[in-house]
């Protein structure tokens, strides 16, 4: 399908960005970068914008630079360049494991790390990812920068706190090389989306859990903490059954009447997979906070 009309208009810098969006905002603008979220929505009719703000030349959100405590991931920054740094690689495991199950290698090339936390799919990856690495997602508008924690991020299915006229510009990740990340994930065989992701960072010493935060796409409208599951880790044992166990608490805090229910699968099957592949996630997570290598799928 083709989409309907549309202007089309390239930013330089964010505060162009800006105008534009304050420009043509009677006619429904939308911001574009890597194109992977939108122009599928736009040629099946779901999503109609007058005007097209393309953002991808914009130099100062692209990037990852690490400094003192903290790395940050610019907006505009391609999957390929998050699973290639060595900074996030050792400083935020759970963000370049989670990054690198993405798509395929057409799709990293292109897709920007600000266009999916902005897009929100409730299917996508990595909201997850930042949610278990604690980020912090920057957003900037006509009263300048503003910082919001994850947590607070995620609204619902395709919904943010980003205003409608802001832009997300970066986000901002704290830095803890001894937290062991991983990202465990059943795709969906048509688009490689998430049915069930499970993201986990970890904190261990010797054989107890000291630290943790873990998340999940795919089961609710939007990415969500498993909280009942870090509760159930912090202070117990790293052996297999302490972490099934702990994976078995996945649903404790979610409305199986809420779940996503669709053709790819059930809600009852949805909270079955949540289980299963929190507890490899989990695994996982451990065996890279030990030194080891492993990769959850």
């Amino acid at each position: 399908m083709f989409p309907a009309q549309f202007d089309y208009y390239k930013a330089s810098s964010v505060s162009e960005a800006l105008d534009l969006m304050e420009e043509h905002a009677d006619e429904d603008p939308e911001i574009i970068a890597g194109g992977h979220s939108l122009l599928p929505t736009m040629k099946s009719g779901l999503a109609s914008p007058g005007a097209l703000i393309d953002v991808s030349g914009i130099d100062s959100i692209s990037g990852i630079e690490t400094d003192g405590d903290e790395t940050t991931v610019g907006a505009m920054t391609n999957y390929v360049d998050v699973v290639n740094s060595s900074d996030l690689a050792e400083n935020v495991a759970v963000f370049p494991a989670t990054v690198e199950q993405i798509g395929d290698v057409q799709v990293r090339n292109r897709g920007t790390i600000g266009g999916n936390l902005a897009h929100a799919d409730p299917a996508s990856d990595l909201p997850a990812a930042a949610l278990a690495a604690d980020a912090t997602i920057v957003v900037e508008g006509r009263d300048g920068e503003r910082e919001v924690p994850v947590d607070d991020f995620f609204l619902g299915m395709y919904a943010t706190d980003v205003g409608e006229d802001e832009l997300l510009t970066g986000i901002r990740l704290p830095n803890a090389p001894e937290i062991g990340g991983a990202y465990a994930k059943k795709p969906s065989p048509s688009s490689g989306y998430a049915m069930v992701g499970v993201a986990a960072a970890l904190g261990v010493d010797g054989d107890e859990v000291t630290s943790a935060r873990v998340a999940a796409n795919g089961v609710m409208d939007h990415g969500v903490r498993l909280e009942p599951v870090e509760d159930a880790l912090v202070g117990g044992s790293t052996d297999e059954d302490s972490l099934a166990d702990a994976a078995d608490h996945a649903g404790d805090d979610l409305d199986e009447m809420l779940m996503m229910d669709d053709v790819q699968a059930s809600a009852e099957f949805r909270a079955h997979l949540l289980s299963v592949y929190t507890k490899r996630a989990l695994g996982a997570a451990v065996e890279r906070a030990n030194g080891g290598g492993a990769a959850a799928d």
